[in-house]
């Protein structure tokens, strides 16, 4: 059998682990998972065909995910040993940590520090992690006599033909993805007190020998709280209650309540707009794929019921020259950084507007890369107020002339609050690029690999011009809805199949499909016209493309 390892071929025999093959450079490495055959897969992978291998650390986006669910293990570990009654709860991921919460036991600073000394422990021993598949029967026999916490199986099995468990010394638990081999690969995290819970703090992928520096992020967790607190009144905290709901025929009222929930939220923003009157500018913000320009649009139907009438500015056409146009450090022009905006021109039609004067509005042409003027005026009436969406609405230095108290600034993303079980959160990133996949193919004509393939800059470009500036927002939307992935699953999972392990994005379509088959089908035409999500599946009352 050959191996290509980093330009070198290995001559081996079948049946050998990754890690014993490559057990020195994994040491040398710090490698935490390995990618073989476009595949992520565990260091005691057996190796039975030739193919092409590589080791991943924790700068890599896989290798990170894996570092996270080890930690989780070690904590649930270390949780069954010193209070097997209680329960812990995966909810959010907050600035390079994850927030946990027990809901039968009260975190107190003495609980966090007998965790963290046994995770320590754990830790030390260095103890094998394995893994252990069944099928699905086999897990429900097994499960049946059990009493710890995790011995009540909160996965969906109807929506599985087999389930693999981890294992390390007598504790087990199922994850969704690949472990460490052993619990001293996770010597790097803090366990804090915070908020109603704890935070699980790991390091970032660009510094990955010590953890970064902890923001708050109150507004964020406010919203995120909100959604939760709602969804747990529906009783729909995991996959598994969804899809008993959509078995037992009732999603559709399921549906019209997560609406209502959008509907309600908008309605508030639009009233605390209009009950000051000095708010002249509304500036919306937000990554990719949250849903921002239907949000606008029913945002607009609100704030006309109040009386208010919205008219939109689009930032994409105060574009400096192309000449003028910064580039990136690979010598491409950089159109989302604010210096690809004219900032002067674009505060100085906003002044004139504002003071109740007339403009002449650019066109921006993008295959020359100039500004057109073709005679389009505008001038705002005492009852109509400026609408900016752009990625950096939220950023002062945007509208550095404008005071503060005549804009209004709203972030909107879609925060999932949704959990496979109570030990696997389903990433808010996740569910918007499975949105940004669906989307692009039925209207923009793009497959899933050309999204995959630039969805690394994309995010890359939200977290340095968007996330930084959340917290500055008047007001937050949470864009989710608990049913979407049902939906969105029948669109996505044949563009995902289409990707086969010649390409390097085979492993992320792999997961994603993975993650898509825990849920039962929901129909699309169960969205309402006026839906959020109809701006990814189509036919929305809206023009949202």
């Amino acid at each position: 059998m050959q191996i290509k390892y980093n330009d070198r071929i290995i001559n081996t025999q079948d049946g050998i682990t990754i890690n014993e093959l490559l057990k020195d450079e994994i040491k040398k490495t710090n490698a935490i998972a390995a990618r073989f055959n476009n595949e992520v897969k565990s260091l005691n992978y057996t190796l039975n065909e030739d193919g092409e291998l590589s080791l991943i650390d924790i700068s890599n986006k896989d290798g990170i995910r894996v570092y996270r669910k080890g930690l989780l293990f070690i904590i649930g570990m270390a949780i069954e040993e010193l209070y097997p009654d209680a329960r812990m709860i995966v909810n959010f991921q907050l600035s390079n940590a994850l927030l946990c919460e027990f809901d039968n036991l009260n975190v107190t600073d003495e609980v966090i520090q007998n965790i963290n000394k046994k995770v320590n422990e754990i830790v030390q021993k260095n103890l094998e992690i394995k893994k252990k598949s069944m099928t699905k029967e086999q897990a429900q026999d097994f499960y049946k006599n059990k009493t710890t916490s995790k011995g009540r199986l909160q996965l969906d099995l109807k929506t599985k033909k087999h389930i693999s468990l981890y294992w390390c010394e007598d504790y087990f638990d199922y994850y969704y993805g690949i472990l460490p081999i052993s619990t001293g690969m996770l010597k790097l995290y803090e366990i804090i007190k915070y908020d109603r819970g704890f935070l699980v703090r790991y390091p970032s992928r660009k510094e990955i020998t010590k953890l970064p520096q902890f923001k708050e992020n109150k507004k964020l967790l406010a919203t995120l709280d909100e959604y939760d607190v709602l969804h747990k009144v529906l009783n729909v905290p995991t996959v598994k209650e969804l899809n008993e709901i959509t078995r037992q025929g009732k999603i559709k009222d399921y549906i019209l309540l997560d609406e209502a929930l959008h509907e309600k939220k908008i309605a508030n923003i639009a009233d605390d707009i209009v009950k000051n009157d000095k708010i002249k500018m509304i500036l919306i913000a937000g990554p990719s794929s949250s849903g921002k320009t239907t949000f606008a649009q029913r945002l607009g139907i609100q704030l006309r019921l109040n009386g208010i009438k919205p008219v939109t500015i689009s930032v994409d056409n105060y574009f400096v020259e192309r000449a003028e146009n910064p580039k990136d450090e690979n010598g491409n022009y950089d159109f989302e950084c604010l210096e690809a905006i004219d900032t002067k021109l674009f505060n100085q039609h906003l002044l004139s507007l504002l003071n109740g004067e007339e403009i002449e509005m650019p066109d921006f042409d993008f295959e020359v890369g100039t500004k057109r003027y073709n005679g389009k005026k505008l001038k705002l009436d005492e009852d109509e107020i400026l609408v900016i969406e752009g990625i950096h609405c939220l950023n002062d230095k945007l509208t550095a002339l404008i005071p503060k108290e005549q804009k209004y600034k709203i972030y909107i993303s879609c925060l999932t609050v949704l959990n496979i079980d109570e030990h696997n959160r389903i990433s808010t990133t996740d569910t918007r690029l499975i949105r940004r996949i669906v989307r692009d193919k039925q209207f923009r004509g793009y497959n899933a690999l050309h999204t995959l393939k630039m969805w690394d800059s994309v995010v890359a470009g939200e977290e340095k011009n968007i996330f930084p500036y959340q917290e500055e927002a008047d007001s937050m939307f949470n864009s989710s809805l608990i049913y979407e992935l049902a939906v969105l699953k029948d669109f996505a999972i044949p563009l995902l199949e289409e990707i086969d392990n010649s390409k390097p994005e085979f492993s992320e379509a792999k997961r994603l499909r993975r993650m898509l088959g825990y849920f039962e089908s929901i129909p699309a035409e169960y969205l309402p016209s006026n839906s959020l999500l109809r701006e990814f599946v189509g036919n929305s009352i809206f023009n949202v493309h």
